[in-house]
């Protein structure tokens, strides 16, 4: 970080003005490390970017895990930046307005509760090693949630701009339809999850949108915790259902052997809550979220059992 000449000459003169000393006081003085990355972002505006600053460190359970790019454990106060655990500080920052901040969570006493058209964005510019693309990319995306909204084609966590055919990764929660990998032709299906995966950013060649993605078994219901996840290794989407496969013949694991798009410097926003599509904000999440992690690896089904075994869900009856 360096002080620019249109708040500060470098020289200490004015010091009460200068958003940068303000931060050295603040550092002095012992400020908890969250709240000076979010005082960062505040006050040092244009000064350095956001993937500049260091990150505090994941807990314990995630940070034994091999390939963690970011964790979010959604513990800030509504209109502050919600700032990642893991190898860059990643703020996702709210979009259509102020995200409530629940008295309820997985990683400590609270989680955001996203209402339905609002949603979290990390801008291109700034997602840094959450670009996950080539023919040997992986992913993981785990996410922990309270799902609020019976809408279908609610988005939870990616890479995914199906208005400039900029499809990376995404976890989607209650498409009203999964595709039968050995037909690629789509059926009706309610309420599960989904692994969507794209190495062409647009549509499935010879369809009108993308239709390869993994669908699981299990219907999700609402107001209930679930640890709900998808994978990509190379070769197949797959998704999880509280750390366990939620195998579906012919629908999970999908076979996808093509990698992951890649936008370049002008791809797809990280989006949470969100995607862009038919040239609007849509497809919204409705409900909490406690936790976000996103890995540069697919997780195995034993990895993903033994970090659902270590994050105990809130006991609620599901309605």
């Amino acid at each position: 970080m360096f002080c620019t000449d249109r708040w500060c000459d470098g020289s200490g003169r004015h010091p009460h003005t200068c958003p940068l000393h303000a931060l050295m006081r603040f550092a002095r003085a012992g400020v908890p490390r969250r709240l000076f990355l979010i005082l960062t972002l505040t006050l040092a505006g244009s000064a350095a970017p956001i993937s500049a600053l260091a990150a505090e460190a994941p807990p314990a359970v995630l940070a034994k895990l091999e390939g963690l790019v970011a964790f979010w454990d959604f513990q800030e106060a509504a209109g502050q930046p919600r700032v990642a655990c893991g190898s860059k500080a990643l703020a996702l920052l709210e979009r259509k307005g102020p995200i409530e901040r629940a008295d309820a969570g997985l990683f400590g006493p609270y989680s955001a509760r996203i209402k339905r058209g609002q949603w979290f964005m990390i801008e291109r510019k700034d997602i840094g090693p959450l670009d996950l693309h080539g023919k040997d990319a992986q992913v993981s995306v785990v996410a922990w949630v309270r799902r609020e909204d019976p809408a279908a084609w609610q988005a939870i966590a990616g890479v995914w701009d199906e208005t400039r055919k900029m499809r990376q990764y995404c976890l989607f929660l209650n498409a009203p339809q999964g595709t039968r990998a050995d037909e690629m032709k789509r059926h009706p299906l309610a309420n599960r999850i989904h692994g969507h995966v794209s190495a062409v950013g647009g549509p499935t060649p010879g369809n009108p949108v993308c239709i390869t993605y993994s669908s699981g078994a299990t219907a999700i219901p609402l107001r209930a915790w679930h640890c709900l996840a998808m994978t990509y290794d190379g070769r197949e989407s797959r998704v999880y259902v509280d750390g366990r496969l939620d195998a579906l013949e012919q629908y999970n694991p999908f076979p996808y052997p093509d990698g992951l798009f890649s936008g370049g410097d002008t791809g797809a926003d990280f989006t949470v809550g969100a995607v862009h599509r038919g040239g609007s904000w849509g497809n919204f999440f409705g409900g909490q979220i406690g936790g976000l992690a996103i890995f540069r690896r697919a997780l195995s089904e034993a990895e993903m059992r033994a970090l659902v075994a270590s994050v105990p869900l809130p006991k609620e009856t599901p309605k």
